[in-house]
């Protein structure tokens, strides 16, 4: 499989474009994606209790979560506006760290992937999680943003760690 060499958002003089995908074919695609969110005890057991001041914290995060990948298109510049056809969004609480680790999903049939929806996704998910926590643990870090798995499309499937073509 030939990697790519060249910058796709970019044309022969180096200005920004739209990547022109009016001539490929439409296969089903699929993105997951990661993210990590750390915090104090006293947090963490807000969120999973869901008695945090703002209410459920996971219920709330998620739907925004899939606000954001429904939106994407107008958050990151170039982004093709898709018609999205499944995003879902998981939390796995871990208690010994104090970790809250997500996962987003997005699939939809399309001729361009879906991976920065599933990255948006799980992004705005970890800020909506600081944003219903920050009053009783403004240190909460959001870490370990990254495409997890990609399927669909010329370049076939993506794991993160390796590279497979089916």
């Amino acid at each position: 499989m030939k990697k790519e060499t060249k910058l796709t958002h970019l044309d022969e003089n180096g200005m920004p474009k739209m990547v022109d995908v009016s001539q490929k074919a439409e296969t089903v695609r699929i993105a997951s994606a990661h993210a990590k969110v750390a915090m104090s005890k006293e947090a963490f057991n807000l969120a999973v209790s869901k008695g945090g001041k703002k209410g459920d914290v996971f219920g709330t995060a998620k739907i925004a979560g899939i606000m954001a990948a429904k939106k994407t298109s107008e958050l990151i510049p170039l982004c093709h506006p898709l018609n999205i056809e499944n995003c879902d969004i998981d939390f796995k609480p871990d208690e010994k760290e104090n970790v809250i680790n997500i996962k987003s999903t997005v699939k939809m049939s399309g001729k361009t992937g879906v991976e920065m929806e599933s990255l948006t996704a799980c992004s705005v998910a970890a800020l909506t999680i600081y944003d219903m926590l920050k009053a009783v643990d403004k240190s909460i870090e959001i870490s370990e943003i990254h495409l997890v798995q990609k399927e669909g499309g010329k370049s076939g499937l993506y794991k993160k760690g390796a590279k497979i073509r089916l």
